[in-house]
C-alpha cells in the first residue's frame, strides 16, 4: 500500500493519494457500504460509472460478519475472493465485525478470548476471537481489512470504556500476529505477486478525550500502515462526534491514511474532510433512499426530503436542479414519489443512486479546494 499526502490546509485537511493492490483511491473520500457483497438495490456498473450514468465509487466497503455468515467466507475464497464473487475490480475494505457483534448485546458474551453470540439468521451459536476474524477476512480478500476490536456502549463509564479500550489494544496485536502469519493467503495473492491485503488499527476510547489519545498512542506504536477512529456516532451528541475527531487526529500520523468509521451526513463527512480525516463511510445513503428519504441542498444547506410526502404527487422538477447525477437529469420527483407509493422496487434503486451521487458529489469540490485549485484533480 502507498499513501501520499499531495497537500495540507491550514485548518488540517489533506488532499491524498491512496494506493491499493485494486486502485487508486483520491482522498478525501466518501466509502459506499456493500454490507453482503453489495451496496444495497445498486448494481456494480452504476456504481463504478461516474457522471450521467453513474455514481463514481472509488471503493466500497463490505461486511465480515454478514457475509462470514452467509454464503460463508470458505465459499467467497472458493469463488476467488469477494472481488470476483461481486464482479468488483477497484478497491475495497472489509470491517472486522466487531461492531455487528457489539449491536448484538442481548446476543453476545465477552470474554478475552473473543466473543461467542448468536447469529441474528438462526439463533445459531458462533465465536469471534481476533484470529479468526483475520481468518475470514483474508478469505474475503479485501484490499484493506481492519483489527478486530470492541465497541463501547454510548453512554459507558470512564472505566468500562478504559476496560474496553485494553481489550481492544490486546485484541489488536493479537489481530497483527496472525495477519503477519497469514496475510500471502489471501485469494488473489498468486495473481498480484508482491501484493498483499493492509491491516488497520483502530482507535478506541469512547467520548474520553485521555483515552482516545492513549488509545492512538498504543495502535501507533504496533506501526499499522493505516488508522481508523471507531466507537462513534453511537448515539452522542454531534459536537461531541467533532471533538473526538479533532481530539484523535492530533495523535495519529501525518503521513498514513486515517478512516473514521461509520459517520455521517453529507456536511459532516465534508467538515470531517476538512479537518484532516481521508476516509469515511456510512449505510445513510442507501438506508435512507430505501425509505424515500433523499439528500438536496437548500440555499447551500444540505437538507433531507421526504418524496413519500402528497406535495410532490404533482412536482416536475428533479430530486434538485443541481445535481448532475443520472436520476436528477432524468427523472421528476412526481414520478420518484409514484414509484414509492406503488411499492416498486425501482424506487429504492434510484433514489439510492441519487444520495449516493450526493454524498460522492460532496468530496469531489472539498477535493479540488484541498488541491489548491478550484481546477484540481476530481
Amino acid at each position: 500500500m502507498g499513501f501520499e499526502v499531495l497537500r495540507t490546509d491550514k485548518g488540517g485537511g489533506r488532499r491524498g493519494r491512496l494506493t491499493l493492490p485494486h486502485g487508486v483511491v483520491e482522498t478525501p473520500v466518501f466509502m459506499p457500504v456493500g454490507t453482503q457483497a453489495t451496496v444495497k438495490a445498486v448494481p456494480q456498473d452504476t456504481l463504478e460509472t461516474l457522471g450521467e450514468d453513474g455514481v463514481g465509487a472509488q471503493i466500497i466497503l463490505a461486511n465480515t460478519y454478514h457475509l462470514y455468515l452467509r454464503p460463508g467466507h470458505d465459499l467467497v475464497r472458493r469463488m476467488g475472493g469477494v472481488h470476483k464473487f461481486m464482479s468488483w475490480d477497484r478497491p475495497m475494505l472489509t470491517d472486522s465485525g466487531g461492531f455487528q457483534v457489539f449491536s448484538l448485546s442481548k446476543l453476545r458474551k465477552i470474554s478475552d478470548e473473543g466473543v461467542e453470540f448468536r447469529s441474528h439468521l438462526d439463533g445459531s451459536k458462533h465465536f469471534f476471537s481476533p484470529e479468526h476474524s483475520m481468518k475470514v477476512q483474508i478469505a474475503l480478500g479485501a484490499d484493506v481489512m481492519m483489527v478486530f476490536d470492541e465497541c463501547v456502549e454510548h453512554p459507558a463509564t470512564y472505566e468500562r470504556t478504559k476496560q474496553s479500550m485494553g481489550l481492544t489494544h490486546a485484541w489488536a496485536t493479537r489481530s497483527k500476529a496472525y495477519f503477519e502469519e497469514h496475510k500471502e493467503e489471501v485469494p488473489w495473492f498468486s495473481e498480484r505477486k508482491s501484493q498483499t491485503q493492509n491491516l488497520f488499527g483502530i482507535v478506541q476510547g469512547g467520548m474520553y478525550a485521555d483515552l482516545r489519545r492513549e488509545s492512538a498512542e498504543r495502535l501507533v506504536e504496533m506501526d499499522f500502515p493505516g488508522y481508523a477512529i471507531g466507537g462513534l456516532a453511537v448515539g452522542e451528541p454531534r459536537e461531541v462526534t467533532r471533538e473526538m475527531i479533532a481530539r484523535t487526529l492530533e495523535w495519529l500520523p501525518k503521513d498514513k491514511p486515517r478512516y473514521v468509521m461509520g459517520v455521517g451526513y453529507p456536511d459532516e463527512i465534508e467538515e470531517y474532510a476538512r479537518m484532516g480525516v481521508d476516509m469515511m463511510d456510512c449505510v445513510l445513503p442507501t438506508r435512507a433512499g430505501r425509505h424515500g428519504l433523499v439528500f438536496t441542498r437548500i440555499d447551500g444547506a444540505v437538507r433531507r426530503m421526504n418524496i413519500k410526502k402528497l406535495e410532490f404527487a404533482e412536482d416536475p422538477d428533479p430530486i434538485d436542479a443541481a445535481c448532475s447525477c443520472m436520476v436528477c437529469r432524468r427523472y421528476s420527483r412526481s414520478y420518484l414519489r409514484h414509484l414509492f407509493a406503488a411499492g416498486e422496487p425501482l424506487a429504492a434503486t434510484l433514489l439510492s443512486v441519487h444520495n449516493l451521487a450526493f454524498y460522492l458529489d460532496t468530496m469531489i469540490p472539498v477535493r479540488r479546494e484541498l488541491a489548491g485549485s478550484k481546477l484540481g484533480a476530481s
